[in-house]
């Protein structure tokens, strides 16, 4: 436990570690003292003289929300943080480097890795205050200067790759658009066995025709879905029976499940093969089922009609930019304007707006 101790110190319990010949200490901190012992400097210092990038205000809310919505199971990794003064380290007889770290109330202490964390914690707390008495590891190392710290910043961030969207959807258990296209990737056709879990681009030669991303997307778009939205066993249902109905329409798809043709040609060839053809599929869904809750597995019979070809020009100059394809949010809703012509829905007036655009071209 934490506590002050006569040299005005907070002490925390430590292990001692050495990295490129200079110590180290990883100690645990009860999170109610992380604002306390942490300062981050928000004025207006040049980014030359911070050791810190500014705080982005819009993430810190996510973050709190996260806290306050899982507080029996979330986690926070490490903070790392430098001090600018001498620390003393009191090592249990032989513990081999366990001890009781001693930190000047007075110092000032820089997080390096985690402000935001840092600034979560502090709101978090405020709403909910038991939340105080949990822990969170510290990596601290002692300040040489802010040269140093820059180059902390710098090295601690150089090799941090966030995943991609594919492996977040795939990993995201608290997220239920995430479970539903776990669940359509890993059960019905044309997905299943052709869905790329990790990767959120298909390589050239790739076995896999969909990304898990692509399918949470044009899922999303399927059901009116906004990023943070959850959906009902009723729209999961009708997501599994649209793309299934898809399906049904689709030879090209048909032939890839049975190994008749690759992925990897599709790909080369048709615009259904790529995520902008899935998407514009999810919105086309939205407006069908809205109009014609009756028909429209009905209708969806005239998607054998269109021309998939990359070389139609109606994708050259809907989906196509440059002579490739456009993942812009205008290109998906000029390929779905096709569709929805193709399957004789009306035009919202945002939609004819857009649309104009083409014929003008």
């Amino acid at each position: 436990m934490s506590h002050f101790d006569s040299d005005y110190c907070y002490s925390f319990p430590a292990v001692r570690g050495i990295q490129a010949g200079r110590p180290f200490y990883i100690a645990t901190c009860p999170m109610r003292i992380i604002p306390k012992i942490f300062s981050f400097d928000e004025s207006e210092v040049p980014p030359e003289l911070r050791a810190q990038r500014t705080l982005n205000k819009s993430r810190i809310p996510e973050m709190v929300r996260y806290l306050l919505e899982n507080p029996k199971d979330y986690v926070f990794s490490a903070l790392t943080a430098s001090i600018a003064v001498d620390v003393e380290f009191e090592e249990h007889p032989g513990s081999n480097n366990l001890g009781t770290l001693r930190v000047p109330m007075d110092a000032q202490i820089l997080i390096n890795d985690g402000q935001h964390r840092r600034k979560a914690i502090e709101e978090a707390i405020a709403e909910r205050p038991e939340l105080g008495q949990d822990n969170i590891p510290v990596l601290f190392f002692v300040d040489e200067g802010l040269h140093r710290s820059q180059q902390m910043f710098a090295d601690l961030n150089k090799y941090a790759v966030k995943p991609s969207p594919s492996l977040a959807t795939l990993y995201d258990h608290r997220d239920q658009a995430s479970d539903l296209a776990r669940l359509l990737a890993t059960t019905i056709e044309p997905f299943v066995g052709l869905t790329e879990m990790e990767k959120s681009s298909i390589s050239a030669l790739s076995s896999k025709l969909f990304t898990l991303s692509s399918i949470k997307q044009a899922t999303r778009a399927l059901l009116g879905k906004g990023s943070k939205e959850g959906c009902s066993e009723e729209e999961a249902a009708i997501a599994r029976d649209y793309w299934l109905a898809v399906y049904a329409q689709m030879p090209d798809w048909q032939m890839a499940c049975r190994k008749e043709v690759s992925p990897a040609q599709l790909r080369q060839d048709y615009v259904h093969a790529h995520g902008v053809g899935l998407h514009a599929l999810g919105l086309l869904g939205r407006s069908l089922i809205s109009e014609h809750p009756e028909s429209w597995k009905q209708d969806l019979t005239l998607l054998r009609t269109i021309d998939w070809r990359k070389t139609n020009p109606e994708w050259l100059r809907r989906t196509m930019l440059h002579g490739k394809l456009s993942k812009s949010i205008s290109a998906i809703q000029l390929t779905c304007n096709a569709l929805k012509i193709a399957l004789n829905l009306s035009l919202t007036p945002e939609e004819k707006v857009l649309e104009e655009q083409v014929v003008q071209q």
